[in-house]
């Protein structure tokens, strides 16, 4: 079975049922299962028809649209290989991903028209029915012209390609991650299983589709529920879509949390329709955690993978986060998951032992596309090392501390950035932090940290700093707080601790 067929066998169990709505200034609509499986259907045959061997790349750059959702669907329908080629990236990588990759077709919208350079590919372009002047052809006349037609169903293995997707790079040059049918398959079977999707749940698309939000899209599918899409997402318009669309599952990184919890109207907004509102792509900060559960309808969880082993290795539920001293853990192995922590010599450790986090499973990717040598030092005797620190406890809930490259060791004694982070983010005029080494001649490291602050925060370096060696051993307590009015952050929204320290190691 492939990952598609979730969507297929819905739509043949509940054609009338709406597999999407849209709600932007623009446009108000409802597609059903049977009209969204008859459009897939017929651009996968003219995917087919511009290049009608299997398992080659596709390219998809836009943002989040109903076209964009349309070509991803139809990428798997007509067998090919899906590259995400995320617009908020800049040109020279995704030129760099396009090299890599070569894929024979790209798919992009209007707003995405100047995103990358030139290219060999089919260029297969449309928005909102306006007509790309660069486009080969348009996707809308394509689905006229193939309606009513059904692609070819090839030859496959659980081993063939589904995607490639390209690390954040946040431990350094990002690497092409093959994802294979079988990790797809595992990870709706683990999405279904940890957070029990049903048909009612509608799925806001706030996150970019090329990260996060794209692994729920399936599984909401396979049980009939609805996808939602919103204009653009700011943190206020996020909210007022899960008010007026009725959101019951949202996926969003800390940092848009983060925001959220900063507008005016986080008070006032009805946000009761919500069951899973669920934090991925980097940990969110213990303290926000219990501030933050009852203002979300108590439905905040989080999941913990990476590309190599998308999204949902480890899980938390609502229930679960709903105990304090769960705050800081990201939850329990999910069902087609394996979870060690070992030692630098490749040992397994026990219970309550910090060591790095080590995965196996049928999530764990094939490999890094054409880097045998990195695939080797990364998966070792069926283990996949994370490159993160942490431990796992008696309860078998996990915490990650951080990555093994950002511990900070000073004067001979090792400090977790997320400790640290943990602690200054209870500062009521902090918004955002991020906590780095830095050299240093009498300790070989001290421990910086930059934040943003609130509107109306008052307090100075010093305070901070203060306020940290009241909590925690002056040993962790950072020498320097920079205040930043933004921090850096990635492509989607996660802060970066190794340009924060690059940027402030000059300062």
């Amino acid at each position: 079975m492939l990952p598609i067929d979730n969507f297929f066998r819905a739509a043949a169990q509940w054609p009338d049922r709406p597999a999407v709505e849209i709600s932007t200034q623009k446009e108000q609509r409802k597609i059903s299962y049977q009209d969204l499986a008859n459009q897939v259907n017929a651009l996968a045959v003219a995917l087919q028809k511009i290049d009608p061997s299997p398992q080659t790349c596709v390219g998809i750059c836009a943002y989040n649209s109903f076209e964009h959702l349309l070509g991803w669907l139809a990428t798997f329908a007509a067998g090919k290989v899906w590259v995400p080629l995320n617009p908020r990236n800049g040109r020279s990588e995704l030129d760099r991903i396009i090299k890599i990759t070569a894929p024979s077709i790209i798919i992009f919208d209007a707003d995405c028209d100047e995103k990358f350079g030139l290219v060999s590919a089919h260029l297969l372009g449309g928005k909102d029915g306006k007509k790309v002047q660069r486009a080969t052809s348009d996707m809308m006349e394509l689905i006229t012209v193939n309606k009513g037609k059904v692609p070819v169903r090839y030859p496959n293995t659980a081993e063939d390609l589904q995607a490639i997707k390209f690390t954040g790079g946040s431990s350094g040059t990002p690497k092409g991650v093959m994802q294979t049918y079988r990790v797809f398959n595992s990870c709706i079977t683990s999405m279904l299983v940890a957070f029990g999707f049903e048909s009612s749940d509608r799925h806001l698309l706030a996150a970019p589709m090329t990260h996060g939000a794209n692994t729920m899209i399936l599984p909401i599918f396979a049980v009939g529920g609805t996808q939602l899409l919103m204009g653009q997402p700011s943190p206020a318009a996020i909210l007022d879509a899960i008010e007026k669309m009725r959101a019951t599952t949202i996926f969003v990184p800390p940092t848009v949390c983060y925001m959220m919890l900063e507008e005016d109207r986080i008070n006032d907004v009805n946000l009761t329709s919500l069951r899973h509102f669920i934090i991925g792509g980097a940990t969110i900060r213990p303290d926000v955690v219990g501030r933050a559960m009852p203002i979300f309808n108590h439905a905040m969880e989080t999941c913990f993978g990476q590309t190599e082993v998308p999204q949902i290795a480890i899980c938390m539920r609502a229930r679960d986060w709903q105990d304090p001293k769960n705050y800081a853990s990201t939850g329990r192995a999910t069902c087609m998951t394996k979870i060690g922590i070992m030692d630098g010599a490749g040992n397994l450790l026990p219970p309550g032992h910090d060591g790095e986090i080590v995965l196996a499973g049928d999530l764990v990717m094939k490999g890094y596309y054409k880097m045998p040598d990195q695939t080797a030092e990364t998966i070792v005797d069926g283990w996949l090392h994370t490159g993160d620190v942490g431990l796992i406890d008696d309860r078998g809930f996990v915490f990650v501390k951080d990555r093994i490259r950002d511990v900070v060791i000073t004067g001979g004694f090792n400090v977790y950035p997320n400790d640290v982070e943990a602690v200054l983010g209870q500062h009521p005029d902090v918004i955002e932090c991020v906590v780095f080494g830095l050299p240093d001649d009498k300790w070989g490291e001290s421990v910086h940290a930059a934040v943003e602050l609130s509107k109306t925060a008052d307090s100075d370096e010093a305070a901070l700093i203060a306020f940290v060696k009241s909590r925690l051993d002056s040993v962790k307590a950072p020498k320097r707080i920079h205040i930043s009015d933004y921090l850096p952050r990635s492509p989607v929204g996660k802060v970066l601790r190794r340009e924060a320290k690059i940027k402030y190691a000059k300062s």
